[in-house]
């Protein structure tokens, strides 16, 4: 049985996690203070990232009976081909931070569940190499000051066999991480930005107290005027599926499919950026109804499980990004953990499924949905 504390579960010693935030209290417990604080933060009073959690509670699926379904497959069509779940690991920066393998650990783990992998242009391992452990990798694009820098990232990224490249367009500047800048957080020497040429992160190294380093980092290098411009070149040069990322209002999913992108990406980046932010499953049914059949549309922010996956699906979404919990397993345990998490999400997911009659999660976009419960 998990023992609670203050409302959240936590496995007893020795005990196998029951579900994904079983794997916090593991992570919590092995992890630097300030590494904590990165990793499980928002912006501000954490006022969005409470609000993902709150929002997904509140979404209730009503399940179809006599539906004649014993067994449920949980593969699904993404971006750039079909997945064994439908759901993809979210871009995350730096995670050498967590586990000394980092992202080849989280990457290996994806591959051997089927799903696609998203490394980060902040990723603390190459993406080269990252690419090259297998399984279907994405990159992540973060908009950088020096055009020339994005070009070459991107070459880079398609040379390496990226199955598709998703843009993120919510970081103009990085959202006011208190935590962070209260525990003047810093890079340790060994996690760097890989990707970047050498000493484009030193600004990241630099502990000040009270500010966070990683901030004044992303505020040197980050690309504060990304426009619809931009996007269109980056089209252009883009031959796979194209995602963007950070897509909060419908009228702006609206124009990313009129620039020809494959898919949107319902985000308010984790809580971690605008603080004022929705929910971002408060606004996924608005921008499903919105684009239509002319991009997929997935959810990104407070996925934490099967349930809320099939929550996802029952709002219109082809599927989620799924980010924390993953950091919190590669944290506890590495590869294997991170294979544990996405193992116990697919027989959640499997059961969800089941459970609302759905044979499949295609099927599950048909289920109707209460706000509210």
């Amino acid at each position: 049985m998990a023992e609670r504390t203050g409302g959240t579960p936590t496995p007893t010693a020795g005990a196998a996690p029951a579900c994904l935030d079983d794997f916090a209290a593991l992570a919590r417990a092995v992890l630097p203070a300030d590494v904590w604080d990165y990793v499980d933060g928002g912006s501000g009073a954490e006022t969005a990232l409470a609000a993902n959690r709150a929002a997904l509670d509140r979404v209730a699926v009503l399940p179809r009976m006599l539906a004649g379904v014993e067994e449920a497959s949980t593969e699904a069509v993404l971006p750039g081909g079909r997945a064994a779940l439908p759901v993809a690991v979210a871009p995350m920066a730096y995670q050498r931070l967590l586990h000394p393998d980092g992202e080849l650990a989280l990457a290996a783990a994806a591959a051997a569940a089927g799903v696609p992998y998203a490394v980060s242009t902040l990723s603390s391992t190459p993406v080269e190499e990252v690419a090259a452990a297998g399984g279907t990798v994405w990159f992540q694009l973060y908009w950088l000051r020096d055009r020339a820098l994005v070009a070459d990232l991107l070459d880079r990224a398609l040379g390496a066999g990226c199955a598709a490249v998703v843009v993120t367009v919510d970081v103009p500047v990085l959202g006011r991480r208190l935590r962070d800048a209260r525990n003047g957080f810093a890079l340790p020497p060994h996690v760097t930005a890989a990707n970047l040429p050498g000493g484009r992160d030193d600004l990241a190294h630099r502990g000040t107290p009270g500010v966070s380093a990683v901030a004044v980092h992303t505020g040197a290098v980050f690309a504060p005027a990304v426009s619809w411009a931009d996007l269109a070149w980056l089209r252009e040069r883009t031959p796979v599926p194209l995602l963007v990322k950070g897509i909060l209002d419908a009228r702006d999913a609206v124009r990313a499919a009129d620039a020809g992108v494959d898919a949107v990406v319902v985000s308010n980046h984790g809580g971690r950026q605008l603080d004022a932010a929705p929910a971002s499953v408060s606004v996924l049914p608005e921008v499903v109804d919105a684009v239509g059949e002319r991009c997929a549309v997935l959810l990104d922010s407070g996925v934490r499980g099967g349930v809320d996956v099939l929550r996802a699906l029952a709002l219109g979404a082809s599927g989620v990004l799924l980010g924390r919990p993953l950091l919190w397993a590669l944290a506890a345990g590495g590869r294997a953990g991170a294979q544990a998490a996405l193992a116990l999400l697919a027989a959640e997911l499997r059961d969800a499924l089941i459970l609302s009659g759905c044979p499949d999660p295609a099927a599950a976009r048909g289920l109707r949905t209460r706000i509210g419960g």
